[in-house]
């Protein structure tokens, strides 16, 4: 009588399995640790600065990378806001507009108070705040469409700096050491504009990611009809994100106050509120809200910034940056509607 035995693996054939799956297992833990999203927007930054670095070796120096930083800080800034905004299933398209009303009238109040620096900045906050407080109240009571009222606000507020400006740059700052300081210094290495970028968005994203506050931002922007129902309080919400996005609009202001030396009604912040929609799009923030992060929409901050300085040191017309922007927009809106599996418009399911 015979008797047969199952066949058995070979210990290295097994020990090999077992290294696989641990791989495997890394790469998952990675990806869920980082996520899909953002791991393209590293292997897309990586490729840009790789392509740029190898055509002109300056693109790499670190004076241009703090060139490229700087550059980035006041998008940046729009960009992280926006974000938040944009989980809570809305927009903000008058942040460019609000930030060059808040550089004006940062300006303005320093000169008319005697070069006071404080008190400048402290107006452009007020002033921001208030304008955000606005629109919130707008989109919640009077029931306006988010896009429509921020429309509206983009061509408002950007009337409202001209002609309190005449149109003109206001004031000179750079004679101030506050001023001078924000533009200028440097704390560690990194300049202080680049430090302001990361402490708004560490403080916003430990509001988001860690706190009750955030959670029910998230909940209002995946399903506001079940985040009304949970007791969650969606005007008081919606209002204070647009106070929070005006109040950094103008801290955005200040800061181009500083980087220009003047109040700027509308140069240095036209298309900033394209630049921020854009950042956040990429960095995966669904239009329709409920989901994103700041670490995702930095990074696209970071992408942009270095294929705007890379296109500039080319001597790549500047429109074109216009065009890679726009172009990228619509290419994040689109794989997030293919990822959503949603059915696009006009067409059969």
């Amino acid at each position: 009588m015979s008797t047969s035995t199952a066949p058995t693996t070979p210990p290295q054939s097994a020990a090999s399995e077992h290294g696989d799956e641990q791989r495997r297992s890394g790469l998952r833990a990675l990806l869920a640790t980082v996520g899909g999203q953002n791991l393209s927007l590293i292997g897309a930054l990586a490729l840009v600065v790789a392509l740029f670095g190898s055509l002109n070796s300056n693109f790499l120096s670190w004076a241009n990378i703090q060139v490229i930083a700087e550059a980035a800080t006041i998008s940046g800034l729009l960009a992280v806001v926006q974000t938040v905004v944009i989980i809570c299933g809305a927009l903000d398209i008058s942040v460019g507009s609000q930030a060059g009303l808040a550089s004006v009238v940062s300006a303005m109040v320093f000169t008319s108070t005697g070069a006071n620096p404080f008190a400048g900045m402290g107006a452009a906050i007020a002033l921001g705040s208030l304008i955000g407080l606005f629109n919130g109240v707008v989109i919640v009571y009077g029931r306006v469409n988010p896009t429509i009222a921020t429309l509206a606000g983009l061509a408002a507020y950007k009337g409202v700096a001209q002609l309190v400006s005449n149109g003109s740059a206001q004031g000179y700052v750079l004679n101030d050491p506050v001023f001078i300081f924000l533009s200028r210094g440097s704390i560690a290495g990194l300049p202080v504009m680049v430090w302001l970028l990361i402490v708004v968005a560490a403080a916003i994203h430990v509001l988001l990611k860690y706190t009750d506050i955030g959670r029910n931002i998230y909940a209002i922007g995946g399903n506001d009809t079940a985040a009304r129902l949970a007791g969650i309080n969606l005007n008081k919400y919606l209002i204070s994100a647009y106070a929070l996005s005006g109040m950094v609009a103008a801290l955005a202001g200040i800061l181009l106050t500083a980087r220009t030396g003047s109040g700027q009604p509308v140069s240095g912040s036209e298309g900033l509120e394209l630049q921020s929609i854009t950042a956040a799009a990429l960095g995966g923030c669904a239009l329709k809200g409920g989901k994103g992060g700041i670490g995702g929409t930095l990074l696209a901050v970071a992408l942009l910034g270095a294929l705007s300085n890379g296109l500039t040191v080319q001597g790549i017309n500047a429109f074109w940056q216009n065009v890679a922007q726009g172009g990228l927009l619509v290419a994040a809106v689109v794989i997030q509607q293919r990822r959503s599996g949603e059915r696009a418009v006009g067409l059969p399911a």
